[in-house]
């Protein structure tokens, strides 16, 4: 791989004020996928943050068994059952239940308490490759993306991965020794792939390979389980509101820790969970809307 070197930034792009005349259908239709039996959750967390993080309409699609489990988490999103396998994981490759709001969504994000299997690989890849609209995958997603070979081409709409370090070893076949090494890979990968990626942890790294961007935000307490099932959702509901890809990645991860940060005060940081994250996601917006 050729090696790529951009200065890194740590600018906050602003987010603009909403016009007074605005409805829902002006703020962008987010479609996430996933879920599946004993981990319903992580869905139903990535479905409150889209809301949350301002997005206009939102929709879960997960296995039949899990609906009314994720339904009950909030009544602000639809829901939208897929047929599933005796594991209770999504069985349906083609999303066939699904094909209008495919086609109508504004930014789809894959890969929540999704699971493991050879269906799902089919689903996620056949997504990553031929969604005309902006991806962003995470979680078991980017397990099914696994093999690296499987994934090295997609249509050129935006996409955008967010691996913690274990993640992205396995993404690109390679163990790194510290987080340099990775960090430099990590600007490679966006490079080659033509993807985002967000390398989270401590100082998370965004990268398309031309430019690198650290969050300042965040803190030790983030490291539970549902803090990246949460950023799934911000960075969908700002893809679907219009953010050019860039922006709203960078953003997205911005107040996703900013929002970590309240909830550290709150709670401290051996208590605080992601639905704190959540409910402090208001918070961290106030920072930064209409600056």
């Amino acid at each position: 791989m050729a090696r790529t070197n951009p200065k890194i930034e740590t600018a906050i792009p602003s987010w603009p004020a909403r016009e007074r005349e605005a409805h829902k259908g002006d703020f962008g239709r987010v479609l996430l996928i996933g879920g599946s039996r004993g981990m319903a959750g992580a869905i139903a967390l990535s479905g409150m943050a889209a809301l949350r993080a301002g997005a206009g309409l939102v929709t879960v699609a997960t296995a039949d068994r899990c609906l009314e489990t994720v339904a009950s988490f909030h009544p602000a999103y639809m829901t939208i059952p897929l047929a599933d396998d005796t594991h209770g994981m999504i069985a349906d490759p083609l999303l066939q239940a699904i094909a209008y709001q495919l086609d109508h969504t504004d930014a789809l994000a894959v890969g929540p308490g999704l699971g493991r299997s050879a269906s799902l690989r089919e689903m996620v890849t056949g997504l990553y490759r031929a969604l005309p609209r902006p991806l962003v995958v995470d979680a078991d997603g980017l397990f099914a993306l696994s093999p690296l070979e499987l994934t090295t081409t997609h249509n050129g709409a935006p996409r955008v991965l967010t691996p913690h370090l274990g993640e992205f070893e396995r993404l690109v076949g390679q163990e790194f020794g510290d987080r340099d090494s990775a960090e430099a890979a990590a600007m490679t990968f966006a490079a080659e792939h033509r993807v985002i990626l967000v390398l989270k942890g401590a100082g998370t790294l965004v990268t398309d390979g031309s430019r690198a961007w650290r969050a300042k935000t965040g803190n030790p307490g983030m490291a539970s389980g549902g803090m990246g099932d949460a950023l799934t959702g911000i960075l969908a509901a700002l893809l679907a509101q219009g953010f050019e890809p860039w922006q709203a990645t960078t953003l997205g991860v911005h107040i996703h820790g900013l929002a970590g940060d309240f909830a550290a005060r709150e709670f401290s940081p051996p208590a605080m969970t992601a639905v704190d994250l959540i409910e402090h996601l208001p918070d961290a917006i106030k920072k930064v809307y209409g600056r």
